[in-house]
């Protein structure tokens, strides 16, 4: 089935040709799946799952004060970054909410900075309004691609396709780093970075020659197991995995603090926007705040949905999912406060008039066997 509202990607003909379902998401019609969420998901999990992430914005940063500037706008650090390697951060507001978390990756000569497709817009004036003189912006949302390959035989099906000493240093590569390389034919950048909780690897080419490489991945990963992904095998992996999607556990409301990404925190930084605000929350301690659970039974839980301790709301879920990693038990994240959100704690999700059980457990749900 397919969509005819949004934009479309450089892989959309292929999508269409794979039979993908295809949903309007953040401007884009892309696959939700293909043969199917639960068969998606295993693919991943087992072998490797192939994902069009075309739809996110790819914001090209360039001057010698990038780094610096950057800094003063995210939680993270920016300018301590060696070339070829990637970070995640988040870009807060004077509240210390979450205008959008992201990913750096500072390469030769430039950064690239990879935003969240429904925020691509609120990014870029961001950027733009805050740019100072001496670093140049370009804008290649919806002109260049990202395709990736995720699953633990990831390296096995992408290194053959590669120049020969590029696939040597793709094998070798660590987690968050990045490399320029041959792939199929085409220049690309190639990161091992992703959104599933897998090892894996992300590429970012021109659109012009996504299809291509698309096509030489599927014919060249099939015998391996590889299967085409879509956005809702992403979702239910990344949840499983305890990664925040923005929007849900991530939002202008809820920071950086509350939602459990302390760890890409930096107090240490002289100054960033709402450093303050966060600083403050976090001394407080008393806070609305994202936990994990897992819910009694086999009636699902949905975002919105209130969350109980005792008789009293403390919350709504976030994210929801059955979990097939999680012994097809149904998780959520819900946002609650902070007696709610101890471990072990036993809360009511109402579903449809009823209160079911629901236990905070630690997050990750789910890690990959090392």
């Amino acid at each position: 089935m397919t969509a005819t509202q949004g934009r479309r990607t450089a892989l959309y003909d292929e999508h269409v040709a794979l039979g993908g379902r295809l949903v309007p998401f953040a401007g884009f019609d892309m696959p939700v799946q293909y043969a199917g969420i639960l068969r998606e998901h295993d693919a991943v999990r087992h072998r490797a799952g192939l994902f069009d992430l075309s739809h996110m914005a790819q914001f090209e940063l360039r001057g010698d004060e990038v780094g610096a500037w950057a800094d003063g706008l995210t939680i993270n650090n920016v300018a301590t970054m060696k070339p070829w390697q990637a970070r995640y951060n988040i870009f807060t507001n004077e509240r210390g909410g979450a205008h959008d978390d992201v990913l750096f990756y500072r390469l030769a000569d430039s950064w690239l900075l990879v935003v969240n497709a429904a925020n691509a817009d609120k990014m870029w004036r961001l950027l733009s309004e805050r740019r100072p003189a001496g670093i140049e912006l370009a804008n290649h949302h919806g002109s260049r691609a990202l395709i990736a390959v995720q699953g633990p035989r990831a390296a096995d099906i992408l290194a053959p396709l590669c120049s020969a000493d590029a696939g040597e240093r793709l094998r070798a590569m660590k987690y968050y780093t990045c490399v320029p390389a041959t792939v199929a034919g085409v220049d690309a950048l190639v990161a091992r970075t992703g959104y599933t909780g897998e090892d894996g690897f992300e590429l970012f080419l021109e659109g012009a020659d996504a299809p291509h490489v698309w096509s030489a991945l599927l014919r060249a990963g099939s015998p391996a197991g590889l299967e085409p992904c879509g956005l809702g095998a992403r979702d239910i992996l990344r949840l499983e995995a305890g990664m925040p999607l923005y929007g849900h556990e991530l939002s202008e409301e809820i920071s950086p603090v509350a939602a459990g990404q302390q760890w890409a925190l930096k107090l240490s930084k002289p100054a960033f926007v709402g450093k303050a605000a966060l600083q403050e929350q976090a001394a407080r301690d008393d806070y609305q705040r994202i936990a994990g659970v897992i819910l009694d039974g086999r009636v699902p839980a949905r975002e919105g949905y209130p969350v109980f301790l005792g008789d009293q709301q403390t919350g709504e879920v976030k994210s929801a999912a059955v979990a097939p990693s999680v012994g097809n038990r149904n998780i959520a994240t819900v946002y609650v406060g902070k007696d709610a959100a101890q471990l072990g704690a036993q809360l009511g999700i109402e579903i449809r008039g009823t209160r079911h059980a629901a236990r905070v457990v630690t997050l990750p749900f789910y890690s990959r066997p090392k």
